[in-house]
């Protein structure tokens, strides 16, 4: 099992949007991410900063490989084109991310 966090900023000016489809996240989408062996995800608001922050725990064999097939998935994308116009990707972030991945520097069970 792989630990992974990210992080993005979201607009001020959408973050009841965003609440409200996160709270009734489509069933397709869902089922994606099952299907990319992706568990125990959680999305944390940290206000008045206004960015978000993602846990998950991936329990696949090949990571970029699920990655890929979920980004492939034609309802997965229909959801992020809802989804990335509440988002602001930092700056710093790696090219490629939307989400900035962190570096784990502390874990205890």
């Amino acid at each position: 099992m792989q630990r992974h966090g990210s992080v993005i900023g979201i607009r001020a000016e959408m973050l009841e949007e965003y609440k409200a489809l996160h709270a009734a996240v489509w069933p397709a989408v869902l089922a994606q991410i099952q299907r990319s062996h992706i568990r125990n995800y959680t999305i944390y608001l940290r206000e008045p900063e206004n960015l978000l922050f993602s846990y998950f725990e991936y329990h696949g064999s090949n990571f970029a490989q699920d990655m890929e097939r979920m980004a492939e998935d034609p309802e997965t994308q229909r959801w992020w084109a809802v989804c990335k116009p509440c988002q602001i990707p930092l700056g710093t972030r790696k090219s490629g991310e939307h989400w900035a991945g962190m570096e784990e520097v502390f874990h205890c069970d």
